[in-house]
């Protein structure tokens, strides 16, 4: 093969190489809950094609492998502004329960209300109670969010129909715990299993689309 050909043939390939890794793997299928693990009380259902939240406090774990450089776009709407729930990111263990999963990784909130303990650390976008919003783009209930979860290396970035709402960094300033059901502080580890929260009896957050793609 002539060098120049051989050249062209290495782009295609690198190419082709960045598209794959770009492309979109759907974490559910649409249809059941195969490839979820159920974690702690409540559970999640399929209703209609979508992931519905029912009671609480629990998760659904996707266990089949630990993620790391990648980005994560869950799609979803909530009955009300009060209904709560979040995505668990960095688990660096299978977790036992639900507070388990959330004092060992982060849990990116989702929760547009006033029912539950609020404030700009508690809200749609931020890691709960560690990260200050930088905006409030959560749709109205019963309308689409698109929530971008960005893991680059020890950092972690979040969109929330297209707006950014947080940026951080491990050792970054974080207030200090003040009650019982904010998780514990710490490092967090740059690859980690990830799921979804069932909050509890009240709350209804539906879920269309949980997919993920590699950054490299």
């Amino acid at each position: 093969m002539k060098p120049r050909n051989a050249l062209f043939l290495l782009l295609f390939l690198l190419v082709v190489n960045s598209i794959h890794a770009q492309e979109w793997k759907q974490l559910f299928n649409g249809t059941n809950l195969s490839g979820w693990e159920q974690v702690g009380p409540g559970e999640f259902v399929v209703e209609d094609g979508l992931l519905k939240t029912v009671g609480g406090m629990g998760m659904i774990l996707f266990p089949a492998e630990k993620f790391s450089d990648v980005e994560f776009k869950v799609v979803f709407k909530v009955k009300d502004n009060d209904s709560n729930s979040g995505v668990f990111i960095r688990l660096p263990e299978k977790p036992a329960d639900a507070m388990a999963a959330v004092n060992a990784g982060y849990e990116v909130q989702i929760d547009n209300g006033t029912r539950h303990v609020g404030g700009e650390f508690h809200c749609s976008g931020v890691l709960y109670s560690l990260t200050k919003a930088k905006a409030h783009p959560q749709n109205k209930p019963g309308e689409w969010n698109t929530m971008e979860i960005k893991l680059d290396g020890l950092t972690t970035i979040v969109h929330l129909n297209g707006t950014l709402v947080t940026r951080f960094t491990e050792g970054d300033e974080v207030p200090a715990k003040t009650r019982d059901f904010e998780p514990d502080r710490g490092p967090r580890p740059a690859s980690g299993y990830m799921g979804l929260q069932n909050h509890d009896e009240k709350s209804t957050v539906y879920f269309k689309e949980v997919a993920v793609r590699s950054l490299k």
